[in-house]
């Protein structure tokens, strides 16, 4: 009951928004035939009302996941353009205001701009709000179509001077926010295992969140995932949203529980060696490196859940140290300060906003304002970070610019 509140709170909100948006549409489409505006407000009403019956049920029911991601996908369009049209009508408004303030007469509100424009500044400002809500219409219905499942293999030389000459040249690969709740096309997401798989890793990592909140999310994606094999073996840990907080809150519960204990089970049963707070011995021709793996450290709202000092025990005789900790936050929080021995640790976490530019020399996307470590490779002294923007996607169900990846690392010594 606790999300009962915000979410009434939500509706309430959205449902004022769409009255601003539908008032300001009908006065500025006055020539419109009383049967049209019927049609258009029946259409409007109808839509924004079982949107809102949709988000409802894809929260409380256990609805099909093709219908809920088509659910939120429409939501989110609806929403995105009405917010690009926003601006243009608080302007107009603002305008009004003034005109108001300064005692101007009551018919400039009905002028038109010049004599030769026979349209009136309030529909020049409101037609340029429609114009503007096909931007994101536009933008992110190809992010939809396009950019959600367009995998992109990412290769990197990991420079490691420590490491033993075994594993010189070896290849590992990384995938991380897997967020199966969100699918809608089974065989694309197939498409991306296949690739990562053509590649040949000798050993990959996955860096977390495989659900969105409740383990049942990736039944039906199970036995794709569990086709990511590895010679020397697939290491994985937890992300914030494996836990269940955001649907059964931070309390314990027996349901929480369970669910998490599912969670675990499930990285048992695709083969993937899960790591928590714990570490594991590489072994290459006699030669080791270590394994660390730790679950969720994050700062602000999110959890803290890693241990480091577990997940160091008995590795101070190995060369080579690779963590894997889902969100990079924890690399300058903790890892910089009081870990040095940590050579490189791979996260993900911040989708990289799953909007951006991602070019070979210049990357930018509105997360790097809130994550300074956000995409790709970064290092400080001699400790390296690598950040994966995402396999999957959560919330708007696809990406612009900052397409989903597949990391694949070549470890050289120099």
């Amino acid at each position: 009951m606790g999300r009962l509140p915000f979410i009434i709170a939500a509706c309430i909100f959205i449902i004022a928004f769409d009255i601003y948006c539908f008032k300001a549409i009908i006065a500025v489409f006055k020539k419109w035939k009383p049967s049209t505006k019927k049609i258009f407000s029946i259409v409007y009403w109808s839509l924004s009302i079982l949107l809102i019956i949709g988000v409802f049920a894809g929260i409380y029911l256990n609805l099909f996941l093709t219908l809920r991601a088509i659910i939120l996908v429409a939501f989110f369009l609806t929403v995105a353009c009405k917010m690009a049209m926003l601006p243009f009508l608080v302007l107009d408004d603002l305008r009004r205001l003034f005109v108001r303030i300064f005692k101007k007469k009551q018919v400039i509100e009905d002028q038109p701009v010049s004599e030769t424009e026979p349209i009136s500044r309030s529909e020049f400002l409101v037609k340029a709000g429609l114009v503007a809500a096909a931007v994101p219409l536009t933008s992110l219905s190809w992010g939809i179509i396009s950019g959600a499942y367009d995998y992109q293999v990412r290769r990197v030389n990991l420079i490691l001077p420590n490491l033993p000459k075994a594993f010189d040249g070896i290849r590992m690969a990384q995938i991380s926010d897997i967020h199966s709740g969100s699918f809608y096309n089974k065989t694309a997401v197939k498409g991306g295992v296949d690739l990562l798989m053509s590649e040949k890793p000798d050993f990959v990592f996955f860096t977390g969140d495989l659900v969105n909140n409740l383990t049942n999310e990736v039944r039906e994606y199970q036995d794709i995932f569990s086709k990511v094999k590895a010679p020397l073996g697939v290491y994985s840990t937890l992300g914030n949203h494996d836990y269940g907080d955001y649907y059964f809150g931070k309390e314990s519960s027996p349901a929480k529980v369970k669910n998490l204990k599912d969670i675990i089970d499930v990285h048992k049963v695709m083969g993937y060696d899960l790591l928590m707070n714990e570490n594991r011995r590489l072994k290459v021709d006699g030669e080791e490196i270590g394994i660390l793996g730790i679950e969720n450290w994050g700062m602000g709202r999110f959890p803290k859940y890693g241990k480091m000092e577990l997940a160091v025990k008995n590795t101070d005789d190995l060369p080579v140290k690779l963590l894997l900790s889902h969100d990079p936050s924890h690399w300058r929080g903790e890892v910089l300060k009081k870990y040095p021995q940590i050579d490189a640790m791979f996260s993900g976490h911040t989708h990289g906003m799953q909007f951006g530019v991602r070019l070979k020399e210049y990357q930018w996307s509105p997360v790097q304002y809130i994550y300074k470590e956000w995409a790709g490779l970064y290092q400080e002294q001699k400790q390296q970070l690598y950040v994966n923007v995402g396999y999957g996607f959560l919330g708007y169900p696809g990406r612009v610019g900052v397409l989903p990846e597949i990391t694949v690392f070549t470890l050289k010594r120099a």
